[in-house]
């Protein structure tokens, strides 16, 4: 199957101005040419990247891998390389559940690359027990810090993952797409004691996109929404006997710019892990 491309822009949190940084260089070179020692900055993005998606085996199974490459074909890490802000409070998100499909598909955090698999359990592979209505993936460069209490939410631990998004536009996305969107909401889940967040967040190419700015105009434009995404995440579980997942915050959906506050946060948490400042354990990082 032939590579899909796709353009990414690129932004980095460490370092304001875009630099260039090819594996195994000892040196950042900026975009004036001036070079910085590799030591000083420990984040990967990478300037105007052509990202390319591979797909390894049979969907539906357990080899099935999608690796992300970039213009040269090097294979590259969606979680840490592909950038996370595009400026102007866009942001770019991973799709890795596209809507209404069951496969429970996720970046393989503790895999060489980080591609994109189905999860498994006890061997097999996982499904949710009925479609997910939205497309479902991560924010790049976040991470939920396993060793943070988060005194707002019940002070629940990080999940040790980056942001789950849940995407509400009306197109269907395919696994590995990169789509440009603007957060919205966000939902605290609490998942057997561990702070999952939820951004909930639409696509710019949406028909409806200006229409939504904030919590309040999706439940004008999109009535229902933010209820239907909390009780299909509180529920999923309940079918394979596990009881519901519980949310903080009220039980109710914060504002964008709360949302904002948390994707800021987690990314200074995947800067901070990154840079080895906060052990990564079995993470990888490349």
């Amino acid at each position: 199957m032939a590579p899909t491309t796709i353009a990414a822009p690129s932004s980095c949190m460490l370092l304001k101005t875009p630099f260039s940084l090819k594996r195994g260089s000892k040196a950042l070179t900026l975009n004036n040419g001036r070079r910085l020692s590799k030591r000083l900055f420990s984040c990967n993005a990478i300037y105007n990247p052509q990202v390319r998606i591979k797909r390894e085996g049979q969907p539906e199974t357990l080899n099935f891998r999608v690796f992300f490459e970039d213009a040269s074909g090097k294979k590259i890490s969606p979680w840490h390389d592909v950038p996370l802000h595009l400026g102007n409070g866009v942001f770019n998100f991973i799709v890795e559940i596209p809507k209404e499909s069951s496969a429970k598909m996720e970046v393989a955090t503790v895999e060489l690359y980080t591609p994109i698999k189905q999860d498994t359990k006890k061997g097999k592979l996982r499904y949710y027990p009925y479609n997910i209505n939205w497309n479902y993936g991560l924010l790049p460069q976040t991470w939920e810090d396993p060793s943070f209490a988060n005194s707002e939410v019940e002070g629940a631990f990080g999940d040790n993952d980056p942001v789950d998004v849940v995407e509400i536009g009306d197109s269907r996305g395919k696994i590995g797409e990169i789509l440009k969107v603007k957060p919205l909401a966000a939902l605290a889940m609490i998942d057997e004691g561990e702070l999952d967040w939820k951004i909930v967040a639409i696509s710019l190419d949406d028909p409806r996109a200006s229409l939504v700015n904030d919590v309040n105009d999706v439940e004008k434009h999109f009535p229902g929404t933010l209820t239907a995404i909390r009780n299909w995440f509180r529920d999923y579980k309940i079918p394979d006997g596990k009881p519901a997942n519980k949310f903080g915050l009220g039980n109710k959906a914060a504002s964008k710019e709360y949302a904002l506050k948390v994707i800021k946060e987690t990314n200074e948490s995947w800067a901070k892990l990154v840079k080895r400042s906060i052990p990564a354990g079995d993470l990888s990082l490349v």
